[in-house]
């Protein structure tokens, strides 16, 4: 199987760049966008042997996941029955015949940290979420984590250091995950590769430049180990201020 996974940063924008072209050449057998930045009806598109999920934030213009699929799920769920957490689209869960697919956009902890406390509690709520799935089935998790787990996880650690996306409790939140029985597959295949980042500011030719960041992830549970056979990360593609992340895994 290949799955990738994609920041948008707006659905409607990079349809607009070409999106139908790039995931036609991708051709993956599960797609996951996050950040579509939509309300239902505002777009309608198809892709053939597809089906195609999406969760939508109650804030126009915010937020929001879909995930399109080769693969029939046996169960299709939105959110993680939190009510705090389940106003912004952030999350689809798809369980198959042996595992479960996690489609995440974390939230930003925002500037100074001000959304920390929230971040924090999904953190927690979040965990025990995909603990409570691995009861059942095998995990994979992809999407937007917005964080840097490690200082060679971005360009300019040092500087940011404290900053949303790389301060210590965000740190500590993600590595708590990776001991409790997640691998992260790219550091599995790619365990010393500096300059592998899948964000880029808009800013100071940042992309350019390659100062970024590697927040975007493919999480399994450690079960699927044996079944791991590539993770990379697409930097060739634009469209975004994110790249594409892929998952090869014999399912």
């Amino acid at each position: 199987m290949k799955l990738i996974s994609w920041n948008v940063n707006g659905f409607r924008a990079i349809v607009g760049k070409g999106f139908s072209e790039i995931f036609k050449e991708l051709d993956a057998d599960i797609f996951c966008i996050q950040e579509t930045k939509l309300v239902a009806g505002q777009i309608e598109i198809d892709f053939p042997g597809y089906e195609q999920y999406w969760n939508y934030a109650v804030r126009k213009g915010y937020s929001g996941t879909a995930v399109f699929t080769r693969r029939r799920p046996l169960k299709v769920s939105y959110g993680m029955g939190i009510d705090a957490h389940d106003q912004e689209g952030r999350l689809i869960t798809l369980e198959f015949e042996n595992f479960i697919l996690v489609n995440v956009y974390t939230p930003n902890a925002q500037d100074q940290l001000a959304r920390i406390d929230y971040r924090m509690q999904w953190e927690d709520d979040f965990h025990a979420y995909l603990k409570k799935l691995e009861e059942n089935k095998p995990v994979i998790l992809c999407g937007d984590l917005n964080v840097a787990k490690e200082e060679i996880d971005l360009k300019n650690p040092k500087t940011n250091r404290g900053n949303a996306g790389f301060s210590d409790q965000e740190r500590g939140k993600i590595r708590d995950l990776l001991d409790d029985g997640f691998i992260d597959t790219f550091r599995f295949f790619h365990p010393d590769k500096t300059g592998a980042y899948s964000w880029w500011s808009y800013r100071f030719n940042a992309r350019k430049n390659n100062a970024g960041w590697r927040i975007d992830y493919f999480l399994v549970s450690e079960s699927l180990r044996p079944r791991l056979l590539n993770s990379e990360i697409l930097s060739y593609i634009y469209g975004s201020d994110h790249c594409p992340v892929e998952l090869g895994i014999d399912l």
